[in-house]
């Protein structure tokens, strides 16, 4: 089977002592390719240094999680976004709403995410976002942005399909992780409501590690597994899923014409 993994926390401590081991795996498990998420700056700047090491294999990506909302700089943190970008960066995030918790508050998640999207639009940047129980403000923003031009994915997506059809609707792709494959999963419906040219699948590794590995420290060679269960629930076979995946994530991030730019240097 062949994927690309589209949301990979791979810059991370949890992956300091066997890294070089892991992308083995993710290679021999069929990864063309791993997306690096850098959900803060200095997430942003250990994941650019893993591109430098493995390029045309790793891309990575530069935002404020909303987690992090409370502390944005604004235009200081736009700004290095923005530098990422420039130097290879392939969407802006992770960046979005989580009503979850109130330890950040809601106005302040609002101006960053509404900060990062001005941005994805003026550079013309695919973007990342992680939603969670805000779907009314997501929804809202999220259609303003695509009416804007702006291109992204719902990721680790479990919300309702109203939320994901809307931004269908204006352009964006809604991307899957392990937790469809967790027995408490029920929603094969939300699912098979996603094009087959807007799904996308994701590790989020090291979070969220898919039967038969959950409990795990997640990688990105068990999105096979992920991508499985998503061919069951929607009727197609594994390998050609995976193709599929694999090609949307290029498209999304335009992952072949940078490898095509860092062939050219």
């Amino acid at each position: 089977m062949r994927f690309i993994d589209s949301h990979c926390h791979l810059a991370g401590p949890e992956f300091d002592a066997d890294r070089d081991e892991v992308l083995q795996r993710a290679r021999e498990a069929g990864a063309e390719a791993i997306v690096c998420i850098g959900e803060s700056i200095a997430a942003a700047d250990r994941a650019e240094q893993l591109v430098a090491a493995h390029p045309g294999f790793i891309f990575h990506t530069a935002g404020i999680h909303p987690y992090d909302a409370a502390g944005f700089r604004g235009d200081d943190d736009v700004a290095a976004i923005d530098a990422h970008l420039a130097r290879g960066a392939v969407a802006v995030g992770e960046c979005g709403l989580d009503y979850s918790y109130e330890h950040v508050p809601r106005e302040r998640q609002r101006e960053a995410f509404a900060a990062q999207l001005a941005l994805a639009a003026r550079r013309e940047a695919p973007v990342i976002v992680h939603t969670r129980q805000a779907e009314d403000d997501t929804r809202a923003m999220v259609v303003e942005a695509g009416a804007a031009g702006v291109r992204g994915v719902l990721h680790c997506y479990t919300g309702s399909i109203a939320l994901a059809e809307a931004a269908l609707d204006v352009g964006w792709y809604v991307s899957f992780s392990g937790i469809v494959t967790f027995n408490k999963w029920t929603d094969d419906a939300l699912v098979r409501v996603v094009p087959d040219d807007r799904i996308l699948a994701e590790s989020d590794a090291p979070y969220l590690a898919p039967v038969p590995r959950r409990g795990k420290r997640n990688e990105p060679a068990w999105v096979a597994h992920t991508v499985a269960r998503l061919a069951e629930a929607r009727g197609v076979e594994a390998r050609a899923l995976g193709a599929r995946v694999a090609a949307n994530a290029r498209a999304l991030f335009r992952l072949g014409e940078l490898s095509h730019r860092e062939r050219a240097v």
